[in-house]
């Protein structure tokens, strides 16, 4: 007996992303039964296996998996972009913080902001990425500083993904900065996380734990106690590790089974090899190198050399990547780094969600998967990297659910509201 689905997608090419290249499934078709992927293949063999109560044409587009944005702090409240002037016109990093600016400056403004105000401040930054073929993001705390505060952020975080046709993956940040009220007392405030990190856990809140390692941030000695509280509460752990110097994060991180490292502008030679064995995955953030003109390129062909998984992210945050479009990191990807367009997509799909612990999930079109997908008018794959400035996102599926692109706050108002917002 054949098999009756729910949804049945054909005129499509796949990308599969699972196996050699891109996967690519010419002419193909693939079936969603009860939110998950039923099966896939050549548009020809569908009606051998299967039919449907629903189905829809892709026009001849290609289908993707739903893209993943492994590494965000989009949920903030605050707008700097009068330091981005300031430091255009002459004022020193110092300047700015001595005027009450910086990343304090968003802490004061989340601090103060109701969950209403952090949720209506943030929805405009993801209906962007949601209008980009996203299905996935992650989003972190990290602008509160105390435990209300990043409870608060992680709780708007959940009601994102509640409320819209995305999944949220959550991250506990709160060794980001040292808060004022512990200036001078970082040993303090690294207990006070510490102490947060059951708290959050118990409530459900955070589904990983991260740090900031750097000389502006906390020390390796910092960060390994707040991995091990992390790892008392079954929680697993990222790191921001060598941005700005080589710290010895990705070593750290990839000794606790890290899911990621990420940035890693300095990485040494050991922490390739340690994240290498440790399938600790690399996520390369290109908007903080471009805002910031940095001028030293994490080390890619190494990487790639030592078979080290590279995902790519957007890094929204107010400070130093306010980028809304996951289509432009892959094109700063291939453009400023040298990876390739197979890459740049891998990078956000199925390392993505390896990044996140989700590549059982999400990712890759496969059966059993999540019925997570994104539909591109283009000619093939590498189009996704190559435009930019373009959008070629024709429709959306969300486990299993056919939309079109949020392409406008109407439309999310829209989509909230049928997602029981």
């Amino acid at each position: 007996m054949s098999a009756v689905w729910d949804l049945l997608i054909v005129n499509v090419h796949l990308a599969t992303m699972a196996g050699e290249g891109y996967g690519e499934v010419r002419d193909g078709a693939v079936a969603v039964k009860d939110g998950r992927i039923a099966w896939l293949g050549a548009r020809a063999d569908a009606a051998r296996h299967g039919s449907a109560d629903e189905e829809r044409d892709g026009g001849g587009c290609w289908l993707t998996p739903g893209l993943i944005d492994c590494h965000t702090h989009i949920v903030h409240a605050g707008n700097r972009s009068d330091e981005f002037e300031a430091r255009l016109n002459g004022a020193t990093y110092e300047d700015i913080a001595r005027a009450g600016g910086g990343i304090m400056s968003t802490v004061r403004a989340t601090r103060a902001a109701s969950d209403e105000e952090l949720l209506a401040q943030s929805l405009p930054r993801i209906a962007s990425l949601l209008a980009e073929g996203v299905t996935t993001i992650e989003i972190k705390s990290g602008y509160g500083l105390d435990l209300e505060s990043e409870r608060k952020m992680l709780r708007v975080a959940r009601r994102v993904g509640a409320e819209l046709p995305l999944r949220v993956a959550t991250t506990f940040l709160g060794a980001h900065a040292l808060p004022p009220e512990y200036a001078g007392r970082a040993d303090d405030y690294v207990q006070a996380v510490c102490e947060m990190v059951p708290a959050l856990a118990a409530e459900g809140l955070a589904d990983a734990v991260d740090a900031f390692c750097e000389r502006i941030g906390f020390s390796r000695e910092q960060t390994e106690r707040v991995f091990q509280a992390a790892q008392r509460h079954g929680l697993p752990v990222k790191l921001h590790a060598e941005q700005l110097s080589d710290q010895g994060g990705a070593e750290l991180v990839a000794r606790y089974g890290g899911l990621s490292a990420d940035h890693l502008e300095h990485l040494s030679e050991s922490g390739i090899a340690a994240m290498a064995q440790a399938g600790t995955v690399a996520v390369l953030l290109p908007g903080a190198y471009y805002f910031l003109r940095d001028t030293t390129p994490p080390p890619v062909a190494a990487l790639r050399a030592a078979g080290v998984p590279m995902a790519v992210s957007t890094d929204n945050n107010p400070g130093t990547s306010p980028m809304t479009s996951l289509l432009l990191a892959m094109n700063m990807v291939c453009t400023l780094w040298r990876l390739t367009p197979l890459e740049a997509l891998s990078g956000c799909t199925i390392h993505a969600a390896r990044a996140l612990g989700l590549q059982d999930e999400v990712g890759s079109l496969e059966v059993g998967k999540r019925a997570d997908f994104a539909l591109w008018r283009i000619a093939r794959p590498a189009d996704l990297s190559y435009a930019f400035g373009f959008n070629p996102c024709r429709a959306v599926v969300n486990g299993g659910v056919w939309r079109q692109p949020l392409l406008d706050m109407a439309s999310l108002a829209a989509a909230r509201t049928s997602s029981g917002g």
